[in-house]
Order: C-alpha cells, then sequence, then structure tokens
C-alpha cells in the first residue's frame, strides 16, 4: 500500500510516494511558479502523481491516499485553500479540482507546519506519543499541536501560529504586525539578525570575533555563523548564542507550560544544530517550567523527518496515530 504527500511550497512542488514503513521511495518536483494561474500549479501535481506512479510500476487505485501539506489556512473537509498569500490561493478548490485529474479516492489538506507535526506523530520522534508539539526554527517559528488523535486546529482552522506569541513587550518588529514576537528573536532570520548586530558591534569597538572571517569566508552570515564561532572558542559569538538559547528556552517553556505534551520536537534549519542545541537549552526549560519539581516532564527532542517532512507529514494524513 502506498500513499503519495505533496510539499506545496512557494518556490517548489514536491511530491513523493511513501511505501508502509512511511518510506519516501520516488519523489520529483518542479518549480511552483506562483505568479502563474492557480489551475497551472493544480496541473503541475496531477502531472507529478502520474509521473510518479508510472515510474514506481503502480496503478493510482494501489495509492491509499493522497495528501497536501499548504502554506496558510486551508479546510480539509472542503478542500479548499483558504488563504495561502505567497500562493495568491483564497478560497481556491485545490482537492476537488485534483479530484477530476485523479484517480485516488481519499485526499487530504492541510497546513504545512501542521502536516509536518503530523508526520512527527505517526512516523517521526513524537511516535507513540498521544500528546505532542512541533516547533519549526526556519525563516519564521512555525508550530503544530497534536491532541489525542487529531491536530488542534481551533474553531477556524488558523490555530497553531506559536511563533506569534510575545516574549519581549515592545520588542523587535514582527511581520505579522506585533512587535516582540518568539519567531523575531528564535528563528533562523533573528539569529543572523543578532550575529549582524553582534558583529557590528564588535568593530564599533575594536573587538575581535572569528565571526567577521567567517562570514568573509562564506560571503554571508547565516544561522551557523554563531555557532560555529562559539565552538572554535569565540566569546562574541558564545555572547550570541547564548542570548539565542534563552529567548528560545523562554518561548519552549511556555509551550509545555500551555500544553503540557509528552513530546516536544524540533525542526527547521536550526535544529540542525542537533545534541549541541538541545543541550543548551534543556536546562534552562526544566529550569522554567511549571511544576518542574512535581511533575512528570515533556521530552524535548530533534525532530527525525528533516527535510521529508513535508512529503511525508503530507502523506500520512491519512494515517490514524494510534
Amino acid at each position: 500500500m502506498y500513499r503519495i504527500g505533496v510539499d506545496l511550497g512557494g518556490t517548489n512542488i514536491a511530491v513523493g510516494i511513501v511505501n508502509e514503513k512511511f518510506e519516501i521511495v520516488a519523489q520529483d518536483s518542479m518549480p511552483t511558479l506562483p505568479e502563474r494561474p492557480n489551475i497551472a500549479i493544480v496541473e503541475d501535481i496531477a502531472t507529478l502523481v502520474r509521473t510518479l506512479c508510472k515510474k514506481l510500476g503502480i496503478e493510482q487505485s494501489e495509492v491509499a491516499s493522497l495528501g497536501i501539506a499548504s502554506p496558510g489556512v486551508v479546510c480539509d473537509e472542503t478542500g479548499y485553500v483558504v488563504v495561502a498569500y505567497n500562493l495568491h490561493f483564497k478560497n481556491f478548490p485545490i482537492i476537488p479540482l485534483l479530484r477530476e485529474r485523479l484517480e485516488i479516492s481519499e485526499m487530504h489538506i492541510e497546513n504545512d507546519a501542521n502536516a509536518a507535526t503530523w508526520g512527527e506523530a505517526v512516523a517521526g520522534a513524537a511516535k507513540g506519543s498521544r500528546s505532542s508539539v512541533m516547533i519549526t526554527l526556519g525563516t519564521g517559528v512555525g508550530g503544530g499541536i497534536v491532541d489525542g488523535d487529531k491536530i488542534y486546529k481551533g474553531f477556524n482552522s488558523a490555530a497553531g501560529e506559536l511563533g506569534h506569541i510575545v516574549i519581549e513587550v515592545d520588542g523587535r518588529p514582527c511581520t505579522c504586525g506585533r512587535r516582540g514576537c518568539w519567531e523575531t528573536y528564535s528563528s533562523a532570520t533573528g539569529l543572523i539578525n543578532m550575529t549582524k548586530e553582534k558583529i557590528e558591534e564588535c568593530k564599533q569597538q575594536g573587538r575581535q570575533t572569528a565571526m567577521t572571517a567567517l562570514v568573509a569566508e562564506r560571503g554571508k552570515v547565516n544561522g551557523r555563523t554563531a555557532f560555529d564561532a562559539m565552538r572554535a572558542g569565540d566569546e562574541a559569538a558564545k555572547e550570541v548564542v547564548t542570548q539565542y538559547a534563552k529567548y528560545l528556552a523562554s518561548g519552549l517553556t511556555d509551550m509545555i507550560n500551555i500544553f503540557q505534551p509528552e513530546v516536544l520536537s524540533l525542526g527547521g534549519g536550526i535544529s540542525n544544530e542537533g545534541q549541541f542545541l538541545l543541550d543548551l537549552v534543556s536546562p534552562l526549560v526544566e529550569a522554567q517550567r511549571f511544576g518542574s519539581d512535581a511533575i512528570p516532564s515533556t521530552k524535548l527532542c530533534i525532530a527525525k523527518l528533516r527535510n521529508n517532512a513535508g512529503i511525508i507529514g503530507a502523506a500520512v494524513l491519512g494515517v490514524k496515530v494510534h
């Protein structure tokens, strides 16, 4: 039995076929080109599905389900993307249109962060748990919540914007319109901004930092700059990473205090720091979480599906957790 996952992003449409072990056995992609008519994206998804089925030598009737991980607010009941600004979708019937083009009876759609969270619950770091939260540390801070056998979506399917809790009142401006959102401090973008500010501060003070050499070598500041320089013994980089860890731990503690999940997993580019990152934030979270001396603690870990989270998460939307 196979399942198909569609990771629909603003840059690429990635489609993969997943087997019963939740392994990707065939995949392909095309540029999204969101400025063109919406229907062209549907046609490309259908073409990729047909091509992969042919490549694997299977009929569409052998596919148990197809799922789409999409940006924005979606409605699985209708199969519509309610709104996805980067795709220029508004009340777009993507699943009904795909049903007209493919012979797969079961289809689902979910917000991309929610789909990744569900993927971790079914086949990743939170497998076997009854409640979990996933936080993605990428360009922004995304997230999703699994409670029992379902994704928590709120009454309007828009829940899970976990990066937009405020951890610094009147702090850095956020793209959502608020100030001081967790996303502005704990995303890769936030870390890059903090790194740039520290490099400039060192320049103004005449202070040496290995981060300057790393930027010259790599051509830009990225999410690894401060971490790599810190591991090389750079004090200024240590200051950046230490502050970043405090911000990250503050938000993670809020997630635990609000949801008390069995598992809280970290995905996205910054999570590639792996155990090094966990060793930095875990003691801070443990010291701050509610009831730390009296109640069982949430398992804090790195997400397992990594770059395949979109495809696998979408593919398993039709799978029950338990």
